[in-house]
């Protein structure tokens, strides 16, 4: 299959770059993925006990002559050329993919799960990735009640505003707690979880206008045509799918005003309500929503390969006909997605699917106005649509230079969008329950974080309702300075979407087309360094020498520090086993073990030197990151010269990103020794020019690192695959690009 291409994540990342304004998920920060939410109300307590074993020996090394790993060789005429990515992908996850494909032909969730665990001790074993930080666990001082808007730990609901409660003053710990205590009742069964109510009674005034931020503007207004939060998070306020999950994590009708499933678990029918309509910016009627503009979506978004098609196939929703249509030249008539009438839809598997409910929540399930599309120059087929995009005087649906180039249907209409000024949604008063909708407008104003002062200033002024108090930002000193802290600080919740430093074991640009950027590198320096992250040692001795601690305290302060570190990709308490299960070799987990449990199992059976639970500095370990390098010298011998050359790209006008790129290279050259490793810090000064390297780069060749720690994802649906997924080359892998790859 082709790889998937997903939002998360990136961006400046909110761990790695302090995240400075405060939405409904406690930061702005766009994440690869769909979704940025996890139930857990405390963040994890460092362990300082328990310890990576310094004890155990590095792998042996062996003779130079005996080395059969890959060797990056220059051409004849002295140039680096980049190798094939097929042969290096099976050479590093050859044992991650069996893995994978076993677990997706598991015959119950619990076997799955375990497949899975296996699979990400692999992933984490291979040492090209090294997870780092989630979303919050930040001091934050804010006037949103928390759990007032769609609260799951995947999709694309949290980003859904339209229930946001806002106060007019700081809510103070206790008033958060006591907010917090009342909705832990009412997702227990006992009482209602009313913030609004609580808020007045405490003589606090309630807002009906949100103002927050953006970094990253929207490229495309086609929600199906994108794999970037930072476009979904302003469209998906903006339109509406089938399901949507309230603030109690429960699932709930929202167009589909009910479904059956069969008795096989194969067909899922939905009934939409009636008298829906999609509307102008303006606010007039255009069209009623109908069940064929469902069907409409879905085949526009499969022509698209934007990169979501990947989630629809084998290994994620199995929807009958979607993989020989995506890449086998099939049929659409033959696809299981159908309207059975105006207001039916029925959508077919292939198999059992036990997460597919908490698939629809996602953007690739949402609906478009057929006939505005094709009155827009809309077309079928992939081939068509890729000829019919080309020609933009005819081809105008979903420009985002032109909000009119759209139509809605949810509680918002977008009615300003100026990529380097302010993007605007205002209430859509005839949404079919706007009398639910607690905003009259929500608008984000563009700011790059270079003047984290002022906005800081306007937040205590009431511009924007919170904001996160970093250290290097200066936030935290000067809150404390005029007292919000002591008053109305606390610690953000942290999320289901996990950060990760990525190693480009196949680099393929070394400049931006602009000139920035630029390497310092020359060809055999170039060579070199892909020759070494392609040892798995080498990789190690980096990956442990990483003080995350330290690089995290930059933005954060020594306090939390560790307070958001994450150690694996997938959120260790995601999920858990319904029953006792045993695994291939004997081993059995007890009913009730949660995910990370038997993913640390794992990682002990292979030796992977990693603590896997949040809120610790689970990879550091100079004394094995030394003896790892010892290991690679020896392996290596004179194919390459020392010292290896890393370049990290980072944003110069953020205090909180130079801090951590100068943390990065001092924690690294400190362990490793300039004489093994120096590491570049490549300044970019444009927020384009950064991401341009990164996380708007479309594929592995176009990375502009060596190291990137921007990248994350937050999980699109209710499975581990959701994360591992992106990594499996025969599926969708997307995060395969921040490895250099596909």
């Amino acid at each position: 299959m082709k790889n998937l291409k997903k939002i998360l994540a990136l961006l400046l990342v909110v761990a790695m770059v302090a995240a400075m304004f405060v939405g409904c998920n406690e930061t702005t920060q766009p994440s690869e993925s769909g979704k940025d939410t996890t139930p857990a109300t405390q963040p994890a307590k460092p362990d300082d006990t328990q310890k990576p074993d310094d004890t155990t020996p590095a792998t042996e090394p062996v003779e130079p002559e005996e080395y059969e790993g890959f060797v990056s060789e220059l051409d004849a005429d002295g140039n680096y050329v980049r190798a094939d990515d097929e042969e290096i992908y099976e050479m590093i996850y050859g044992r991650f993919a069996e893995l994978t494909a076993a677990a997706r032909e598991a015959e119950t969730n619990d076997q799955r799960f375990v497949l899975y665990a296996q699979a990400e001790a692999e992933l984490l074993d291979t040492a090209t990735m090294i997870p780092n930080t989630t979303q919050g666990g930040a001091y934050t001082i804010s006037r949103i009640a928390p759990r007032t808007v769609p609260y799951v730990q995947w999709g694309n609901d949290d980003d859904r505003l339209h229930s946001m409660v806002i106060s007019d003053e700081f809510l103070t710990p206790d008033e958060r707690n006591e907010l917090l205590d009342q909705w832990a009742k009412a997702l227990g069964g006992e009482g209602t979880y009313d913030p609004a109510a609580y808020l007045t009674g405490k003589g606090h005034k309630l807002l009906s206008d949100y103002t927050t931020t953006f970094s990253t503007a929207p490229v495309t207004l086609d929600w199906l045509n994108t794999s970037s939060q930072s476009d979904t998070e302003i469209t998906v306020n903006c339109v509406e799918g089938l399901v949507e999950y309230d603030n109690l994590s429960q699932l709930q009708p929202a167009l589909a005003e009910s479904w059956e499933v069969s008795e096989d678990g194969l067909t899922y029918t939905f009934h939409l309500r009636d008298g829906v309509k999609w509307y102008t910016a303006e606010g007039t009627e255009y069209a009623p929503v109908t069940a064929n503009d469902f069907v409409a979506g879905f085949h526009h978004m499969m022509d698209t390969k934007a990169g979501l098609e990947g989630l629809v196939g084998a290994g994620a929703a199995e929807i009958v006909g979607t993989d020989a249509y995506l890449y086998e030249g099939g049929s659409f008539d033959n696809v299981g997605y159908k309207a059975l009438d105006e207001h039916t839809l029925q959508v077919t598997l292939n198999k059992p699917v036990p997460f597919f409910m908490t698939m629809l929540t996602y953007s690739i399930f949402l609906p478009i106005c057929e006939p505005f599309y094709l009155a827009h120059g809309g077309v079928y087929g992939a081939d068509e649509y890729e000829a019919a995009v080309s020609d933009t005087d005819k081809y105008t649906y979903g420009s985002n230079t032109d909000v009119s180039s759209q139509v809605y249907c949810g509680p918002f209409l977008l009615q300003k969008l100026q990529a380097d000024s302010e993007i605007l949604c205002v209430k859509n008063p005839n949404y079919y329950k706007a009398d639910t909708v607690t905003l009259n407008s929500i608008k984000w104003v563009y700011d790059a974080g270079e003047n984290p002062k002022a906005t800081y200033e306007d937040t205590v002024k009431g511009v924007y309702a919170g904001v996160t108090l970093g250290q290097a930002s200066g936030l935290l000193d000067m809150a404390k300075a005029d007292g919000n802290f002591e008053k109305y600080a606390y610690i953000s919740d942290t999320t289901s979407t996990s950060y990760f430093g990525g190693l480009n074991v196949n680099r393929g640009t070394f400049a931006l087309e602009s000139g920035a950027a630029t390497s310092p590198k020359n060809e055999q320096q170039k060579a070199d360094t892909v020759t070494a992250l392609n040892n798995k040692n080498f990789r190690k001795a980096m990956q442990h020498a990483f003080d995350k601690k330290t690089v995290n305290a930059t933005s954060r302060g020594e306090d939390l520090a560790e307070t958001n570190l994450r150690n694996m990709y997938t959120h260790p308490e995601f999920v858990k086993l319904e029953n006792d299960t045993t695994d291939a070799d004997g081993h059995t987990f007890p009913a009730g073990t949660f995910y990370g449990e038997m993913v640390q199992y794992y990682c002990d059976q292979l030796g992977c030197k990693v603590i896997c639970k949040d809120g610790v500095d689970g990879w550091y370990n100079p004394t094995a990151a030394k003896e790892y390098l010892e290991a690679a010298k020896a392996e290596l011998g004179d194919l390459v010269s020392f010292p290896i050359q890393i370049d990290v790209v980072y944003y110069s006008p953020s205090d909180s990103q130079t801090a951590q790129a100068n943390a990065y290279k001092s924690v690294i050259e400190g362990t490793l020794g300039t004489e093994n490793v120096v590491v570049n810090l490549i300044e970019t000064t444009t927020a384009d020019d950064f991401y341009a390297c990164g996380y708007r780069a479309p594929n592995g060749e176009a990375g502009n690192f060596d190291m990137f720690y921007g990248s994350g994802w937050g999980p699109d649906y209710g499975d581990p695959c959701t994360y591992l997924n992106t990594f499996d080359h025969e599926i969708d892998g997307y995060m395969l690009k921040v490895e250099g790859l596909f």
